[in-house]
C-alpha cells in the first residue's frame, strides 16, 4: 500500500489527472503540493478529499496510525499550498476546521467513507483533524478568485 501512495502522484501528474482521481474504495483523490516543514523541499501527496461548496476538505486520518500524516505538519507550518484536481491546478490556503464546522464535515466524511470512524477508534490518543482547503487568489498574479 505504501508503494501505491508513493507512485500514485507520479501517475496522476503524468496523465494530467486522467488516471488516479479515485481510490480503489471510491474516494476522490487530489494531489497536494506543500513545502516540507523541516527540509524546505517541495512535497506532493495523493490525498482523499471531499467538497463543501467551493472548498475542499481532507481528513488527516493517516489510516488510524498514532501520528498525524506528514502533509498535515507541512500545512501547519506553511498553510499556502497548491492542489491538482483532475487536470486543474489551483492555489489554496489550509486551515483546520474547529467546533461545529469540524463536526459537520466529519459527519459528512463518515457518510461517504465509514472507515474514518474505525481510524478514529484506532488512534484514541489523537483527535483526527479535518483540514479545509480554501481557494485564494495569488497576490502576485492578481488573478480571479478560484
Amino acid at each position: 500500500m505504501r508503494f501505491f501512495w508513493r507512485i500514485h502522484p507520479r501517475i496522476y501528474r503524468a496523465t494530467r489527472g486522467l488516471i488516479g482521481t479515485r481510490a480503489g474504495f471510491g474516494m476522490p483523490i487530489l494531489l497536494l503540493d506543500t513545502v516540507g516543514r523541516k527540509s524546505g523541499e517541495p512535497r506532493t501527496n495523493a490525498v482523499c478529499y471531499l467538497r463543501d461548496g467551493d472548498r475542499y476538505f481532507m481528513i488527516a486520518s493517516n489510516a488510524g496510525h498514532g501520528a498525524h500524516p506528514a502533509w498535515l505538519h507541512n500545512l501547519r507550518a506553511s498553510p499556502e499550498a497548491t492542489i491538482q484536481v483532475g487536470r486543474r491546478r489551483r492555489p489554496v490556503r489550509a486551515r483546520e476546521a474547529q467546533g461545529e464546522e469540524r463536526e459537520r464535515l466529519w459527519r459528512k466524511a463518515v457518510v461517504v467513507y465509514p472507515s474514518y470512524e474505525l481510524y478514529q477508534r484506532r488512534a484514541p490518543q489523537r483527535r483526527i483533524p479535518v483540514v479545509v482547503l480554501e481557494p485564494f487568489t495569488d497576490r502576485v498574479g492578481g488573478g480571479r478568485r478560484i
